[in-house]
């Protein structure tokens, strides 16, 4: 009876509620003042530290100059006084590692005296390097585990923070996290490693039309979307408490079907979470902008403005897990599995992505006469033919056992990587191959027909939201990233792919440039040939539709469509030969992450494994063999009274035996794919997850999913999609 119990406890966190529940706190500070509050910002450094460490810090910030071991040790005592004016007792080095989550130590601030007393002490020493163990974290085998030493290293360019909790305070300092031997341990290394590199490539053309830039950076705002449910049900859902998605769940009556719930209106429990997220994250400096109901019931998503890709980086990780502990001060649970449940849409994390420079240009905003804009086109051109060259790692970038179940499916785009350009951009590309381009479409207006609405100015295009590559203005959106993972990842691939284009470009000018042949001509030639090499990428058609499927194979692009077909590519000579000449990632790195994530994917499966079968064995049988009895008791009863059984009553209960049996059947067979040993290495046992085990594992589910439709509700066990997804 626990469904029930717990059903039960679910409507009355819902029903009462208004009454009883939390509320959203209120406060007479402004946005204004709140935002930031708890971030060692630029105005908190200019105001404590002196004139000369703080040029320091800012030449740190734009040029990536190194800091001197002497200012680190001033920026150290002003943040330590800072953050202990804000109740902060205990600092940390607060790092990414392979983990795919965040990763702290916390160190107290008091040091004792000979006296007896204490003092707080942290100086430059502190600030600069931490020492957690590494053996525990994954290293792919960079790291054997008796070798425990690690370092993390403070990133200035990543502002330090004020993690307020009821029962104390930390200052958190965010760091890069790396082995003894120097290797990168976590994912913001390669990724400060991909900004600078892609700068320095960007610089090399930005200098050719004369720009005066130090800096290239790029930024991102990725919408982040997620489930919230009720915590009544998901305690008594072992399947999402262990594996973050439910393993069984029939389809409800009503799903998505009637198209409803996306943005609709916010139900009251839900938008009172959500305004006290946002509190939260505006004090830590999170610029959020948009919340909104997302496409299926119980989804909802938020998004943020653009910032430097590295800092836009830190913000997400900071947007989870804020997510997450404030949900649970309202009675909810934040879900941020890919698929959490089967049959309605499951999460992406839409990654926006562009290139500026520390002047201010947004270098993918086309202007108003884009066919004129040779720099805006050179950098569009190198996105394309860095795209088209390494379509295969923008896949890896998304590849992990949640994302397999949202990719292909029409809710997200096809494991195939395209780009959408929209009509004025792909009319310019088709004029530049067929020989220059002349003309760029206007918008125009768009006339809706009422008198009292005003004409709206319409764009050269419509948006693609098949597309998983999609120019959206002045910038390009990744739509494959799954809902769970860093962003890191992603923009460690087009940083690097971009910077090899850039550099090929640059390269090419520049030597034209010094054998004095015009530029402007040398730049169409470059981009003509540039567009015909890679123009198979371009399509702005429907990327669910099989047709284009079966023109992508004719064209050639790649179409890995689960992590296992994908990976390998990560440590192909290509990706080798790529990431190793621009220093990214070293080769045993790149073998550490294959590794990693191979590892991930087969303890991924493993765990759903050991679930589905926990689950079907210990709650679904039981339930449904009681249910058994009760029918079987039935009809023995009125045999036993001489009335003739009806039909309908016998073909149920035989109906109820062969779904039992169905289930038990699965079962066997799941276990039996377990303990099949697969030989070789890691990517043998991967497959073998893939090949065997899953789909002995959806047969189980398939058969139990079956008789949740037959068992009589009241001994149902697990919470159903119905609750779960309209009960809010």
């Amino acid at each position: 009876m626990e469904h029930a119990r717990a059903r039960q406890a679910a409507i009355e966190s819902v029903t009462n509620w208004p009454a009883t529940g939390r509320r959203a706190p209120k406060t007479t500070t402004t946005i204004r003042q709140l935002f930031g509050s708890n971030v060692f910002s630029d105005d908190q450094m200019r105001a404590r530290l002196p004139e000369n460490v703080y040029k320091a810090i800012r030449e740190t910030l734009r040029k990536g100059v190194a800091l001197d071991a002497s200012v680190a040790d001033v920026v150290a005592a002003a943040m330590k006084d800072w953050a202990i004016e804000r109740g902060a007792t205990h600092y940390t080095h607060w790092f990414q590692p392979m983990t795919g989550l965040t990763a702290e130590k916390h160190d107290s601030f008091l040091t004792p005296t000979e006296g007896g007393g204490a003092i707080a002490e942290f100086g430059g020493k502190e600030l600069i390097r931490g020492e957690p163990d590494a053996s525990s974290f994954p290293s792919g085998g960079i790291r054997a585990t008796f070798e425990a030493r690690g370092y993390t290293a403070w990133d200035p360019t990543s502002p330090a923070f004020i993690l307020e909790n009821p029962n104390g305070t930390t200052l958190c300092i965010p760091t890069a996290f790396c082995s003894w031997t120097g290797e990168a341990l976590d994912k913001k290394t390669p990724l400060l490693r991909s900004v600078e590199v892609l700068s320095k490539q960007a610089l090399r053309i930005l200098r050719l039309f004369g720009s005066h830039a130090s800096t290239v950076f790029t930024t991102a705002g990725p919408e982040q979307e997620y489930f919230l449910i009720d915590k009544n049900f998901y305690y008594n859902r072992p399947d999402l408490m262990n594996a973050g998605r439910t393993l069984f769940g029939a389809k409800p009556p009503k799903g998505q079907e009637m198209e409803d719930h996306y943005f609709g209106a916010i139900p009251e429990r839900v938008l009172a979470c959500m305004l006290e997220t946002e509190t939260e994250l505006y004090k830590l400096g999170v610029p959020v902008k948009t919340r909104h109901n997302e496409v299926s019931p119980a989804q909802y998503e938020i998004a943020p403005i653009f910032e430097n890709a590295n800092v836009a980086t830190d913000h997400n990780m900071l947007v989870m897990e804020t997510m997450k502990r404030v949900a649970d001060r309202y009675g909810l649970q934040l879900l941020l599995h890919e698929k959490p449940f089967a049959g309605v849409n499951g999460s992406g994390k839409h990654l926006n992505w562009s290139m500026s420079d520390d002047l201010g240009n947004n270098l993918l905003k086309p202007g108003d006469t884009p066919h004129q804009n040779a720099q805006f086109l050179i950098f569009l051109v190198a996105v394309i033919k860095a795209v088209h060259k390494h379509a295969d790692l923008l896949r890896v970038a998304v590849a992990h056992a949640g994302n397999d179940h949202r990719l292909g499916a029409n809710e997200a785009p096809p494991a195939i990587i395209s780009i959408f350009l929209g009509d004025m951009l792909q009319d310019i590309v088709d004029q530049i191959e067929a020989g220059g381009a002349k003309s760029a479409k206007a918008g125009g207006e768009m006339k809706i027909g009422v008198t009292v609405l005003p004409t709206l100015p319409r764009d050269a295009g419509d948006r693609n939201r098949t597309s998983p590559f999609a120019f959206t203005g002045n910038k390009f959106e990744f739509r494959a990233c799954g809902s769970a993972q860093s962003i890191a990842g992603p923009i460690v691939v087009l940083n690097t792919i971009v910077a090899e284009a850039l550099d090929e470009f640059a390269t090419t000018l520049e030597k034209a440039v010094a054998e004095k042949k015009d530029l402007n001509a040398e730049i169409q030639k470059l981009l003509q040939a540039a567009i015909k090499d890679s123009k198979a990428v371009l399509f702005n058609g429907d990327n669910y539709s099989e047709a284009w499927h079966q023109e992508a194979e004719k064209r050639g692009l790649p179409n890995r469509k689960s992590t296992i077909d994908s990976l390998p590519d990560l440590v192909s000579p290509k990706s080798i030969g790529l990431f190793t000449k621009y220093g990214v990632l070293s080769e045993r790195e790149l073998h550490s992450r294959y590794e990693i994530f191979l590892e991930g994917y087969h303890k991924t499966i493993n765990i759903e494994t050991q679930l589905t079968l926990q689950i079907a064995q210990r709650q679904i049988l039981p339930a449904a063999l009681r249910y058994q009895a009760e029918v079987a008791g039935s009809i023995a009863n009125l045999k036993n009274s001489g009335i003739t059984v009806p039909k309908g009553q016998s073909a149920h209960l035989s109906e109820l035996v062969a779904g039992i049996d169905e289930l038990q059947s699965a079962v066997d067979k799941l276990s039996d794919a377990i303990e099949e040993t697969s030989a070789g290495g890691s990517l043998e046992h991967a497959k073998h997850s893939r090949d065997v085990v899953i789909p002995a594992m959806n047969a189980v589910r398939a058969a139990g999913d079956k008789l949740e439709t037959i068992v009589a509700d009241d001994l149902w066990p697990l919470p159903t999609y119905q609750e779960m997804l309209f009960i809010k």
